[in-house]
């Protein structure tokens, strides 16, 4: 399997933008992201840039202009960022960090159930 890029907290949120509607340019992105940031159309752009050379995205030019799209899906990149949250957070110990999760955070009946269930089909 080829390495995932690392994505950082803000580079995740121009991710996220991508991920539901592709491709788009840096200016659709900054339109899509407006609501919840106030970035300029310049930070915008070395994101993307820098997201380029990881090889998370992919671009073609259009003109004067670059269109932007996933190379890695949602899914492969949620992935690695969690084999990287457990293995620094709680040193890839699953145990731990459900423990913690489940002591700590509210969790409603269905969500229970849910995590029961999970838990039952994986110890089969």
């Amino acid at each position: 399997m080829a390495s995932q890029p690392r994505i950082s907290e803000a580079e995740w949120i121009v991710m996220e933008a991508l991920w539901q509607r592709s491709p788009q340019t840096a200016s659709d992105v900054v339109a899509a992201l407006a609501s919840q940031s106030a970035w300029k159309e310049a930070t915008v752009k070395t994101m993307l840039n820098r997201l380029a050379r990881k090889g998370a995205l992919k671009f073609q030019a259009q003109g004067k202009r670059y269109l932007y799209r996933p190379a890695v899906t949602r899914q492969s990149a949620v992935r690695s960022q969690s084999r990287s949250f457990l293995a620094r957070v709680f040193g890839g110990d699953v145990k731990p960090m459900l423990a913690h999760f489940v002591e700590h955070q509210k969790l409603t009946p269905r969500q229970i159930t849910e995590l029961r269930r999970i838990l039952d089909t994986k110890g089969r």
